[in-house]
């Protein structure tokens, strides 16, 4: 009603809403009941516990650890008033453990990947997929000059059987020997 006080007439607004006038200016003059102003308090509580980052659940039972009843689903309903939305940190996964005592491989191409005829150059890669239960790891061989993945093998670990599968499929694709 308040949204539409300038536009139209007080009695206008309750005649359309089937609301009495004298019934809407009593419930103005209200003040708020008590579960509305338990409701203020506990949302100022809500942020303060909240730091932003914790979830209803973790909400209450800072609440509940200070001695404050209340139920789950009315700080629930409140931090959504609010708001206020939980943080999630991702799991940081490894995928690879660097072997400290193994070589380095030369650059035998010294950065320079241009090529002027397909399967002049090849140039291999290995990355992995998030999937269900882990990761599936996809090594793929380039072919420079077109720019197109030539061979690829996928595994459920990152092994140098991996990339031997995946070399020995572009040369089986592009009838090179390896």
């Amino acid at each position: 009603m308040r949204a539409h006080q300038g536009q139209y007439p007080v009695a206008t607004v309750c005649r359309v809403l089937g609301v009495s006038t004298s019934g809407h200016y009593a419930w103005r003059q209200r003040p708020p009941s008590r579960r509305a102003q338990r409701d203020q308090e506990l949302s100022a509580r809500i942020h303060e516990q909240s730091r932003q980052t914790y979830g209803a659940r973790r909400v209450h039972a800072e609440l509940r650890a200070q001695g404050e009843r209340v139920p789950r689903r009315r700080v629930a309903r409140l931090m959504r008033a609010l708001g206020v939305q939980w943080v999630t940190r991702r799991k940081r996964w490894s995928t690879a453990c660097r072997d400290r005592r193994a070589q380095v491989a030369p650059d035998r191409v010294q950065r320079q990947f241009e090529a002027g005829r397909p399967d002049q150059l090849w140039v291999a890669g290995i990355t992995y997929v998030p999937a269900g239960e882990g990761f599936v790891f996809l090594a793929m061989v380039l072919d420079v000059c077109s720019r197109r993945i030539v061979g690829w093998a996928m595994g459920a670990r990152q092994t140098a059987g991996l990339v031997q599968a995946a070399l020995a499929m572009a040369a089986e694709s592009r009838g090179t020997p390896v």
